[in-house]
């Protein structure tokens, strides 16, 4: 059988299988082997587009030379597992026509590519091409020629998918290309034209003479911290991000990384040592999740190929641990991070106390601000560490009220904690829990409370100091005054309200005082009005202003208006705090000066009655 009938028969074998469905390709976006170490492993060609990609083997040769892809007729005999390549120092993870690669002068890379069952022809642009393999590679139409603009490497069209090749590069550093053409040419002889093919893969091929592989590049490696349980392989491809997360008492810190080269390659088996301070406990593992530590060093050998992980634990079970561990590969250190994991609590302090209602159990919502999630409370409860940290409790123990706290009174009837702390930023209102209580018919104040925290891991009992809760009624009357009797043009004046209940006890917190109209005049206020704020613990609300604002005032004296209408309408009486303003400059008037010059004239008289007494005497 002639070439030109066997070229006609496959032809219109390709075509009618393509047509069947029965010949089908990869997606075309296939991700290459990018690992080039002793390790590595080549990518499977069946992964590729047929006709649209190739494939350069990444498995290293330990032999001394490189060794071509085996291909036979039959397509399980597939060049992924026996190609090997000599010299090669980087890969992307491309397989189509812009793929880059790194490789020491004279070296040999070893190709394979899918082709279909069509003709086919490597061409590159310096270096030579030597051993090949595929049915149909026809010696005769290749020609090897370093000194020349292109060299080429053909094969006729046969029965084989597949096609390998190796190129050897030139001894002289530089920036080479090689390329991979497939098609059915209409002429009978195989073609040895690239123009006659459609390019199916291109690699440009950066020739070095000296390699900087091999060693340690922090420009290429990770390392993270994490406080969940490291997946594997999944730090490989992440940024040097650690996580802002806080680790709670019994909580395990996670460091992940992925150690490389300056090509971006793994680095091949090293000696991997940790180290923690202040006694952490730290354990290693490669590509799995470590257990926990029972030293505070580790050793192992090898490469954190995929990943490497460290745990890191307290060494001293509920106590608080700040450690800084270091990773070292081969003695250079790869990895430095500092963690810390908060310890049981330790202390708890009641604040930001507010006052209940009569026959009241319901807390103030935003007691701690707008930013605290809708959560309501009458007072706030930090809980630290031995150490002083801030010490998030929802899910390291339970508060509870101390019964003896509370006994021989009935004037508040319960006491809890509602929400508790979820954060440990010192500006997060949810660093802090907070706390409500019941108060019964009866005004008062009961001075002995307390609560206290029950840690889970070691079943300690934390007990707060005696703190002052107070019941009292609604808003009845109220007094408003100035901080000061006089202010001058760009000062901060203060008004200060003070609400008490229809027995003349402070108001409670929860009660509203209703809406007010205010006049006051020369100032501009800087803090809301319109309704009393929540009220403090002694029943007080305050407010500010800015003498004059960005206005000119008139000097003098003045007499504000605060009118709670809802209360003066029933029992209060509407305030009239007076005060002066000035502008700071001089403000004498004439009638200053005038009342200075008769001062001045009556003290001259005087002074002249008196020589003249002493002159008389003498």
């Amino acid at each position: 059988m002639s070439k030109t009938t066997l070229r006609k028969r496959i032809s219109l074998t390709v075509v009618g299988a393509l047509a069947l469905g029965v010949l089908t390709t990869a997606p075309a976006a296939n991700a290459h082997n990018t690992t080039v170490s002793t390790t590595a492993t080549n990518t499977n060609p069946n992964v590729g587009t047929v006709g649209a990609s190739m494939f350069v083997a990444t498995d290293l040769s330990s032999t001394g030379s490189a060794t071509v892809g085996t291909i036979t007729a039959s397509t399980s005999t597939r060049p992924d597992s026996d190609a090997t390549s000599l010299g090669l120092l980087s890969k992307d993870s491309s397989s189509g026509v812009a793929q880059t690669a790194t490789a020491l002068v004279g070296s040999t890379l070893s190709f394979y590519a899918p082709t279909g069952a069509t003709d086919s022809a490597f061409v590159a642009s310096g270096g030579s091409f030597v051993a090949a393999s595929g049915t149909g590679y026809n010696p005769s139409a290749a020609t090897y020629a370093q000194n020349q603009t292109k060299t080429v490497a053909a094969f006729d069209i046969g029965t084989a998918t597949l096609v390998a090749q190796l190129w050897t590069a030139p001894t002289t550093p530089g920036t080479y290309t090689v390329s991979l053409y497939v098609g059915q040419p209409t002429a009978s002889t195989i073609f040895v034209a690239p123009t006659q093919g459609t390019l199916a893969g291109k690699i440009t091929v950066t020739v070095v003479a000296t390699s900087v592989g091999g060693s340690y590049s922090a420009a290429y490696s990770v390392c993270n911290t994490s406080t969940t349980n490291v997946v594997p392989g999944s730090t490989a491809s992440t940024a040097n991000v650690d996580s802002t997360a806080t680790a709670v008492n019994g909580d395990t810190w996670y460091i992940a990384f992925a150690l490389n080269d300056a090509y971006n390659n793994a680095l091949d088996n090293g000696n991997i040592v940790v180290t923690a301070t202040n006694g952490a406990l730290v354990n290693y593992a490669e590509g799995a999740t470590p257990t926990a530590g029972t030293a505070s060093t580790v050793v192992s050998y090898n490469n954190a190929n995929s990943y490497g992980a460290v745990s890191v634990v307290q060494p001293t079970a509920n106590a608080p641990l700040t450690t800084t561990v270091t990773v070292t590969y081969n003695g250079t250190t790869v990895c430095t991070k500092t963690v810390s994991i908060r310890g049981e609590v330790a202390k708890i302090a009641v604040a930001d106390i507010a006052v209940q209602d009569l026959n009241a159990s319901t807390g103030i919502t935003g007691l701690l601000g707008a930013g605290d999630g809708g959560r309501s409370g009458l007072f706030s409860v930090l809980a630290t560490d031995s150490a002083g940290n801030q010490v998030a409790t929802s899910t390291i123990g339970t508060f509870s009220s101390v019964a003896s706290s509370l006994a021989g009174q009935t004037i508040i009837t319960s006491l809890s904690v509602n929400n508790s702390a979820t954060a440990t930023s010192s500006t997060a209102p949810q660093r802090l829990s907070t706390g409500i209580y019941t108060c019964g018919a009866a005004a008062g104040e009961v001075k002995t409370a307390k609560l206290q925290f029950v840690n889970t891991g070691s079943g300690t009992i934390v007990t707060s100091d005696a703190f002052t809760l107070r019941c009292a009624d609604d808003p009845y009357t109220y007094t408003a005054s100035w901080d000061k009797a006089s202010y001058v043009q760009g000062e901060i004046a203060t008004l200060t309200l003070k609400f008490l209940d229809s027995k003349g006890n402070p108001a409670n917190s929860v009660g509203s005082t209703g809406t007010w109209t205010g006049s006051t005049p020369m100032l501009t206020p800087i803090s809301a009005t319109g309704a009393a704020a929540t009220l403090d613990k002694n029943g007080s609300a305050t407010y500010t202003y800015s003498v004059g604002g960005n206005t000119a005032i008139t000097a003098g004296s003045y007499v504000s208006v605060i009118d709670f209408t809802a209360l003066t309408a029933v029992a209060a009486t509407k305030q009239t705090p007076s005060y002066k303003v000035s502008t700071g400059g001089d403000t004498t008037t004439n009638a200053d000066v005038l009342k200075s010059i008769v001062a001045l004239i009556a003290s001259i008289n005087k002074q002249i009655q008196a020589l003249q007494k002493l002159i008389l005497k003498r």
